[in-house]
Parts: C-alpha cells; sequence; structure tokens
C-alpha cells in the first residue's frame, strides 16, 4: 500500500498528530508545553494542511506509487558491467548486466514467486532468455544463460524437438511452469550477442512490455559517486547558426572537477551565433565498479529557466533505435565518447523529454553572455552540476570562424529520397534519418570484376529505416553465376561483411541499415564441417561439437539426423560450433548413424556423415 494513503487516513481519523507534533515541536525548539485550545486549533490546521498537500502531491503525480522490492538473482554480491539506460549501439540498454566472477554456471534464481511466460533461444541478442511473470504486474527477464533448470529445461527442449530448430519464442500460461521465490531457474552463460559471462538482467511492466529500471525493485548496488562531465559540444541548428572552434582542434570542450562539480578546463568562455544546442559527455559509475554506465536525468537552465530536460527511466522498445537521436551517434561510435544532446533532432519520437517551451534550442543574442547549469543525476540520487557561461557571438565574429562545406544532395528526413546513377540506385524511405542531411558518394575501382566500389556517404551518419542500395554487376564476369553474388560491406581494414541481396535483370538489390562503403562479390564456395571430437566410440561423453565456418556469405541453415530423426543441434556463433548435447531423443546404445547438413546464405551446402558407439 502505498505510504502516502496511509499518512492521508490517518489525517482523516485524527491519528496523524505524531507527524505534525513533530513538526510544531521544531518550532519551539525540543521545548515540552501544555497544550492549550489554542495549540490545538494549529495543530488541526497543520493537520489539514498536510492532508492537503499529500492530496495534491499524489493527485499531482509527483510520487510514484510504492514498486515492489525482488530479491537479487544471484547470490554473489552484485556488480556491475553496464547499467539500465546506458547507451549502447542503436539502443539504450534495457537492463543490468551483472559481472558472474569471470565464469559461466552461476544459479541464476527466480526474483519472486510468479510463472515462466516465455523461453527464448536465439545465436543472437539475449541468447537463451527466461521471461517470469508475476502477479504484481512485473515481468522480469534473464538473458545469455548457459542452460536453464529442471522442468524449465524439459519445457524448452521439448519446444525445439516440436519446431525442429535451434531457435525459438516459446510462450506459456500462467499455472503450466510455476517458480517461486529464490527457486534455481537457469545458469548464468555467455550466449547470443553477449561479449562475455554475465547475466543480463530486466523488470518490466508486463501489460505494455516497456523495461524500467530494475535498481528501483530492490537491486541494491553500492553507489555514492556522482556523474562525471567530460565535455561540452555547441552545435549549430540550422544553416545560418555557427560555433566558436574547439580548442586545439578537439572534439568539443575538455571539463574538468570532481565531487559532482565541473567547470571548462582553462576557465574559457565559449561563443556561438544564431541558434544552438549543447550536448555533453556525461557518464556514471557504481562504487564498486569502474565501468561506464549511463546517466538516468539531465536538466538544461539558462538565465534560471528551465529549457531541457529528459528523465532516462522507461524504455519503450518500439522506439528504441531513436537513441541514435539521442546521443551525437558519430562520436559515440567513431570515438567512443558519451555525448547526450540536450536538444531534440527533428526525427525524434522518443517519449523521456520534458515539456519545456524551447526544447533545448537557445537563440542567441549579439553580445549578450547567458548563464548556463547542465545538471546530471544518476539512479540513486548523486548529482553533478556544470554551470558556465555562453557569450552570443556577432556576425562578424562568426564570420571568422571556418565554416564546413556543404556537399552532396539534400535529403530531406521526412520525406523518400533517392539517388540514380549508371553504377548505383539508392532510395531511403521518409523518416530515415533524424535530420536534414547532404549525402554524398563516389564510386572507385574494386578488387572483384563484378561491380566497382561505391562509398556511400559517411558511415557515422546513423540511419533509422533501411534504405535499398542496387549496384550494377558486369554481365560478363556473372554469367552463369548470378545466385551466387551478393551486397559486402566494408569495414575500416578493408574486410567484407555480407548484406545479402538478390540479382535482378543485372542488378544486385539490398536492404542496407546504414551508410559506408559496398560493392558486390561472390560466394561459391561451401561451409566447412569439421568434426573436431566426434571419434568412433562416444561412450561416456555427453556432447558432440562440429565446427563449422564460411568464407563470406554466413552460415544460414543447418540440419542435424541421427538415425535419420532430427536431433537438436545448438549454433554458437562467438566459437563457430555447432553443438549437440545427448538428450532423450539421443542417448540410446549402440551404433549411430550421423549427418549434418550445413548451407551458406547464398545455398552452398556440405554434408557431413560418420557413425559413432555410444
Amino acid at each position: 500500500m502505498n505510504p502516502f494513503m496511509l499518512t492521508e487516513a490517518a489525517a482523516l481519523n485524527g491519528t496523524a498528530e505524531t507527524a505534525a507534533d513533530r513538526l510544531h515541536h521544531s518550532h519551539m525548539s525540543g521545548k515540552r508545553r501544555r497544550r492549550t485550545m489554542t495549540d490545538r486549533i494549529e495543530l488541526t490546521k497543520i493537520n489539514l494542511l498536510i492532508f492537503s498537500s499529500l492530496i495534491t502531491v499524489v493527485s499531482s503525480g509527483q510520487f510514484a506509487p510504492v514498486l515492489p522490492r525482488f530479491s537479487p538473482p544471484m547470490d554473489i554480491p552484485i556488480s556491475l558491467s553496464g547499467n539500465f539506460m546506458e547507451l549502447r549501439n542503436d539502443h539504450f540498454h534495457s537492463g543490468l548486466d551483472m559481472r558472474t566472477e569471470s565464469k559461466e554456471g552461476i544459479p541464476v534464481k527466480a526474483v519472486g514467486d510468479g510463472w515462466v511466460s516465455r523461453i527464448k533461444v536465439s545465436p543472437w541478442g539475449y541468447g537463451k532468455a527466461l521471461y517470469i511473470d508475476h502477479p504484481n504486474g512485473y515481468t522480469t527477464v534473464y538473458g545469455h544463460l548457459r542452460n536453464y533448470s529442471g522442468t524449465i529445461a524439459g519445457a524448452a527442449l521439448d519446444g525445439q524437438y516440436k519446431a525442429k530448430a535451434f531457435e525459438v519464442d516459446l510462450t506459456f500460461s500462467p499455472g503450466e511452469l510455476a517458480v517461486k521465490k529464490g527457486q534455481v531457474v537457469a545458469n548464468s552463460g555467455n550466449t547470443g550477442g553477449s561479449s562475455g559471462p554475465h547475466l543480463h538482467f530486466e523488470v518490466r511492466r508486463t501489460n505494455d512490455q516497456h523495461a524500467l529500471d530494475p535498481e528501483r525493485f530492490g537491486m541494491d548496488i553500492p553507489d555514492s559517486v556522482s556523474p562525471s562531465f567530460f565535455g561540452l559540444r555547441i552545435d549549430p541548428l540550422d544553416s545560418s547558426s555557427r560555433a566558436q572552434p574547439y580548442p586545439a582542434k578537439a572534439r568539443g570542450y575538455v571539463l574538468a572537477g570532481k565531487d559532482g562539480a565541473y567547470t571548462i578546463k582553462g576557465d574559457l568562455t565559449p561563443m556561438a551565433f544564431g541558434t544552438v544546442g549543447l550536448s555533453v559527455n556525461v557518464i556514471d559509475r557504481y562504487s564498486n565498479s569502474g565501468s561506464t554506465c549511463g546517466i538516468r536525468g539531465l536538466k538544461v537552465s539558462v538565465d534560471g529557466v528551465a529549457t531541457f530536460s529528459a528523465d532516462l527511466d522507461e524504455i519503450n522498445f518500439d522506439l528504441q533505435r531513436y537513441a541514435n537521436a539521442f546521443m551525437d551517434y558519430g562520436l559515440f561510435k567513431g570515438n567512443d565518447m558519451n555525448y547526450n544532446r540536450c536538444y531534440k533532432l527533428p526525427n525524434n519520437k522518443l517519449e523521456l523529454y520534458g515539456n519545456e517551451t524551447a526544447q533545448g534550442r537557445m537563440t542567441l543574442l549579439p553580445g549578450k553572455a547567458y548563464k548556463v547549469l547542465v545538471e546530471a543525476i544518476d539512479a540513486n540520487g548523486n548529482r553533478s552540476v556544470f554551470p558556465f557561461t555562453l557569450l552570443g557571438a556577432t556576425s562578424q565574429e562568426a564570420a571568422q570562424w571556418p565554416k564546413s562545406l556543404e556537399a552532396g544532395q539534400l535529403f530531406t528526413y521526412n520525406t523518400e529520397n533517392s539517388i540514380n546513377t549508371p553504377e548505383f540506385r539508392f532510395v531511403l524511405p521518409a523518416n530515415s534519418l533524424y535530420a536534414n542531411e547532404r549525402i554524398s558518394w563516389k564510386s572507385g575501382p574494386s578488387k572483384e570484376p563484378f561491380a566497382p566500389t561505391l562509398a556511400l556517404h559517411d558511415k557515422l551518419t546513423p540511419l533509422h529505416i533501411a534504405g535499398q542500395l542496387a549496384i550494377k554487376v558486369d554481365a560478363v564476369a556473372s554469367k552463369g553465376r548470378e545466385s551466387k553474388l551478393l551486397v559486402v560491406k566494408f569495414d575500416e581494414k578493408g574486410q567484407p561483411s555480407p548484406v545479402g541481396g538478390v540479382y535482378t535483370d543485372g542488378w544486385v538489390t539490398a536492404k542496407v541499415r546504414g551508410f559506408g562503403d559496398y560493392s558486390v562479390m561472390i560466394d561459391t564456395i561451401p561451409p566447412k564441417v569439421t568434426a573436431f571430437d566426434l571419434v568412433p566410440v562416444m561412450t561416456g561423453r555427453d556432447s558432440l561439437r562440429i565446427q563449422v565456418t564460411d568464407n563470406l556469405s554466413g552460415i544460414d541453415k543447418y540440419v542435424g539426423r541421427l538415425d535419420g530423426e532430427w536431433i537438436l543441434f545448438e549454433f554458437d556463433q562467438k566459437r563457430k560450433q555447432l553443438i549437440h548435447t545427448f538428450d532423450k531423443h539421443s542417448s540410446g546404445k549402440g551404433n549411430h548413424q550421423l549427418e549434418l547438413v550445413v548451407s551458406d546464405e547464398r545455398g552452398n551446402t556440405t554434408t557431413l556423415k560418420a557413425e559413432f558407439l555410444h
């Protein structure tokens, strides 16, 4: 029950005297005296005032309802390698990444009574994940698990054999897989997109599946460290606005400070002309961890007037990719800097911003000095402040500053845009960009004979929606092998990664999720399949492992059969292995015939056959 409601009830029945007495006694410096009729009248007024204030506070939503406290999911101290709302590639982090002592196999427990509502298994993302619904209206999520436990493991296995697939997304009704608080439901692991052993833990509101901060639900983590500011950028927000160059060609003004108070290093006074917005490089850390984590709130005021605020306390998964508009994507990807924009880009639909009229936009008057205050708060209320003076420049001063060249074709963010050349075609749907952008491109020679290399704009400019890229291919070089052609994207070292695509009438067309360097290559080589621990006598072994690699397009599908019947192989994409753990469908004693068929994304296939005794 909400404690504020208890206080209201106490005021109604006249038992709120204790709280009012404390307030009254504080004005009396602790002296005791006998109450008179006047005192009691005053006391009644105080009671009514408290009651009225509480009604106002609760009805205005200033205080959230009391939230349930879950128990920790593991019996080891909580130490984080990542926290809720931390900036990540294309998204905000939706939970807590809890360290598991650099190993797998830590027992994972249900944090409260409930029932398993979902089991999702994938070689990507959360890997082996478990969803538990609780009767209090919340769902807890456990990701990157090594394995499930007990009846949960049995339900997962049965679902995979029924679907004849490793990747499954199974749902369950209340009562099918009931769990109790403290029950071991899994063991921690390193499955999916994890870069090391840990437990990913989330709390979601069941009815809309929005992610909430687990620290509000009983995950107590030592934290007396306030957020750290490292840099300030002043971003022009239209074509006529300018910002003074940063010292020594830096990415921004360097900030210095400690204990929650920061200033611009060197006591510099930034200058800008026109309409600008601020971006701050700010992170948070915990008392028992040096890992870079995210803040929970950000505020900006100018001359004492609030101009911007953001409360990073809830994640709508449908809007996750708009995190690219909240951060400075280029500096995050290219320089590992956590710049948070203190203004909204035009195509930013995140719901975390305040209702300030300015929304972070500052139109500066020439010669006027503005007192700016930036505040950051973390999940545990630790606060840091960064005050500075911003000076409005004159047009003559701004004219002396270097201006970036505007090259390329103008793409407006809210309309469809396209480029058509003899070598390539590119179509970008409306709202693929977060703001208007000039898109440049050039083509050059390729090591492959099928098509030139296309340098399509800047890879550090984010796309919200995939574009369609079609590349013209050489008819002679590709003749008879058209189905094996695919679009590839090159990294900084010139190494290709597969994008895919379809050949039609001399063009290979594919969906691309980002700008960068593209071309067309061919994949006619089947996957390499090696049974590195499969021996003629497998007696006493609990699993077998097959190494699978591909030269370009990547492993697409595989089917394993034992004595003609489908068996489960797990795909470990990090180790490039297919793993079968002997189960009730495969643990029979005697001689067995194994067949494994592996295909890559272009349809090249390898078949492995073997016999063994088990």
